[in-house]
């Protein structure tokens, strides 16, 4: 008797450490077939993708979404919807994006953007900053009222209180004309570069036109762009770089591409 015993000590524990492994590889037996567990760790990277915390209640949900997903799968299998031209479609639509994202991150882990090149395009982006301009104006809605207060001014008129009383501006109008600093780009091109023409304290001789209007405009001040500290615009500088790599990655492989 003992070796029939034996035998069958064996045999259940062979077949528990089969179950268990079974068990380990799958989420779930839905019907009969297995559902991998690598269907759930590919919702739960889907999720944290999207940015969406991953908690133990979030798990439990894409668990039972697993299952969901393999019971609606096989009945519409059971009905033969994979066979329909349409449905064909949709699926090498999908398989093509799974494809192409994941290419797509491969190329970038592949050629990833060192340190030492978004240092480069960092200190690139500050010198190309250039000067900041703090500058005052009065906004007028002709070219004789701009005239009439360039000549107040060459009167001794304060250039601050005619700001509050004439300018058309409501943004800037109660701080005296006061925009605050700004490089020459931020404004349209007539406003700008009349403004960085000026030396420090001088008003424009004629009135600005653009297309808001006639603009007398007074230089208060000017100093080297403020620049934000690296560390502080690195991860956004870092998808740039990365995007922009993509593109070129992108561009390239449709230059080489043969298409009739």
């Amino acid at each position: 008797m003992k070796p029939i015993l034996s035998h069958a000590v064996r045999a259940a524990c062979l077949i528990t450490v089969l179950t268990t492994s079974v068990h380990a590889q799958n989420l779930a037996i839905v019907n009969g077939k297995p559902v991998p567990t690598a269907r759930l760790h590919a919702l739960e990277q889907q999720m944290t993708r999207a940015g969406r915390p991953l908690d133990d209640n979030a798990r439990q949900q894409l668990r039972e979404e697993a299952i969901l997903r393999e019971i609606f799968t096989q009945e519409a299998e059971r009905r033969g919807l994979r066979a329909r031209p349409e449905v064909k479609a949709q699926l090498e639509l999908a398989t093509q994006t799974v494809l192409i994202r994941e290419l797509f991150a491969d190329e970038q882990r592949r050629r990833p953007v060192t340190d030492a090149e978004l240092r480069a395009e960092y200190d690139r982006l500050a010198k190309e900053m250039g000067q900041e301009y703090r500058a005052r104006h009065i906004l007028l809605g002709s070219e004789d009222e701009a005239k009439a207060v360039i000549a107040e001014l060459n009167k001794g008129a304060r250039f601050e209180e005619l700001a509050k009383q004439r300018s058309k501006d409501p943004g800037s109008a109660a701080k005296g004309g006061d925009l605050d600093w700004a490089s020459a780009d931020q404004f349209v091109p007539e406003f700008g570069q009349a403004m960085a023409r000026l030396n420090k304290g001088e008003v424009t001789r004629e009135p600005v036109k653009s297309p808001f209007g006639w603009h007398v405009i007074r230089l208060d001040d000017t100093r080297a762009a403020q620049v934000p500290p690296f560390e502080d615009v690195k991860p956004q500088l870092q998808q740039q770089m990365q995007q922009q790599r993509l593109v070129l990655f992108q561009e390239a492989l449709r230059a080489r591409a043969k298409v009739q």
